[in-house]
């Protein structure tokens, strides 16, 4: 069967996941973090037995804890599911290691004409059903839409008139999708370059959730003073491909706790209609 609007507020089963320290370097690493570093600011993130600096997590690790299966919501040519938005929100800092219960729910589902926009939400507490993040997943899946449906809200995000308030930029290796992939997503396009080839790329690409994670690094220590304790929330629209070893810069405005984001590669933005909140 096609897309099933029907299914919006359908819930998974909930799921126990749980990550540790080497995984919480891992993923540190593998969005950059460490890398041509002369002063250890970011031992924190890359290190657990540093003298005198606690390891901490990222914020966006919170996103490659995976384990909470998504409702059926129809069915779908999968090699047209493009994954267009995304956004995360920590309800308080996340630990380096733990466990947690998620649980996967359909959000929304617009009709977008030549496409449905499914919204996947996935909600995490602690044993004690505290919750620690929250995260939503947009999804173009496209040829499903035209029923008819909700086409959903108007954007009403706005470039701001002015020069970016802070641009911070990080290169990206030659090699980092091959190790941002150890996180879990084993996607070929990311490693493959025939499969690349076949999907119209002329060398395997970086990861949309590796660009998310290398600007949740520049927005961490421009809005936030390096602090997780700080970082309330982000999202945005993936909008083009990124190439390992291409460079990110990631452009900021910033209205007290509000930022909006924009990530360039050069001229090229990456990743658009970016808001940020602190805490």
């Amino acid at each position: 069967m096609p897309i099933n609007p029907d299914a919006v507020g359908a819930v998974g089963e909930p799921a126990e996941v749980s990550w540790t320290s080497d995984q919480s370097m891992l993923y540190a690493l593998s969005v950059g973090a460490g890398a041509a570093d002369p002063t250890g600011s970011e031992l924190e993130f890359t290190t657990e037995n540093t003298a005198g600096i606690a390891q901490r997590a990222l914020p966006t690790q919170a996103l490659v804890i995976s384990g909470a299966r998504a409702p059926d919501f129809g069915d779908y040519d999968r090699a047209a599911l493009l994954h267009g938005e995304q956004q995360v929100q920590l309800h308080r800092e996340l630990p380096v290691q733990g466990s947690a219960v998620a649980r996967n729910r359909v959000a929304a589902i617009y009709d977008k004409g030549k496409a449905a926009l499914v919204v996947l939400e996935i909600n995490a507490s602690d044993g004690d059903g505290d919750p620690m993040w929250t995260s939503r997943a947009g999804l173009f899946i496209f040829g499903e839409g035209g029923w008819g449906g909700d086409r959903g809200p108007a954007a009403a995000w706005e470039l701001p008139d002015r020069a970016p308030d802070h641009v911070v930029g990080y290169d990206t290796r030659a090699d980092q999708a091959l190790l941002y992939r150890l996180n879990g997503d084993r996607n070929p396009l990311h490693s493959d370059p025939s499969f690349a080839a076949r999907a119209g790329f002329d060398t395997p690409i970086l990861h949309g959730l590796c660009t998310f994670g290398f600007t949740g690094r520049a927005l961490l220590h421009a809005l936030c003073d390096g602090d997780p304790a700080r970082f309330g929330s982000m999202g945005g629209r993936f909008k083009a491909p990124v190439l390992p070893g291409q460079r990110l810069d990631v452009q900021m405005w910033a209205d007290g706790d509000i930022a909006r984001f924009q990530t360039r590669v050069g001229d090229r933005v990456v990743l658009d209609a970016g808001t940020f909140t602190a805490r």
